[in-house]
């Protein structure tokens, strides 16, 4: 089936149906990043990992049922008024959960990161020649710190 052919059938669907899966999808898509935002907060980073491609498949599936219900609008409130009060609704959850995740996600990156740049720098400190200068102090040698450790910014 071709794209515009699965587009045709979206929009040809009746009404209450074209709702009820589109309201499936996105209860799908609002549990699937709430579990991922329970993992993070718990630092089970890979397990939250794993649902990232569920997370992006059920995200296709509610966007495609969303641009539909976007393009039969008018259709859609005349013959279903209360489904689509009830889509509306569970979209702004969706907006709410997407927040929380978003902001969980963004503190387990810095997390992450200052996890790794403060052993970086423990693993430089270790690695620097123990000399006194000239001016009676121990000198620091930046090119000897951190050999070997990167931070990965891709979280």
């Amino acid at each position: 089936m071709t794209a515009a052919a699965r587009l045709a059938a979206l929009d040809n669907m009746p009404a209450r149906e074209l709702c009820q899966l589109a309201e499936s999808a996105l209860a799908a898509l609002v549990n699937v990043m709430n579990q991922e935002t329970t993992l993070l907060r718990a630092g089970h980073l890979r397990d939250a990992s794993k649902l990232t491609p569920e997370k992006a498949r059920m995200a296709q599936d509610y966007v495609s049922f969303a641009r539909s219900v976007q393009r039969q609008t008018a259709r859609l409130q005349q013959e279903a008024p209360d489904s689509v009060d009830r889509l509306r609704h569970g979209h702004e959850a969706l907006a709410t959960q997407m927040a929380e995740n978003l902001r969980v996600l963004a503190t387990a990156r810095n997390v992450t990161e200052d996890i790794l740049t403060d052993v970086a720098k423990v693993v430089g400190q270790q690695n620097k020649a123990k000399a006194y200068g000239r001016a009676g102090t121990i000198t620091a040698d930046p090119a000897s710190s951190a050999r070997g450790i990167a931070v990965n910014r891709a979280l």
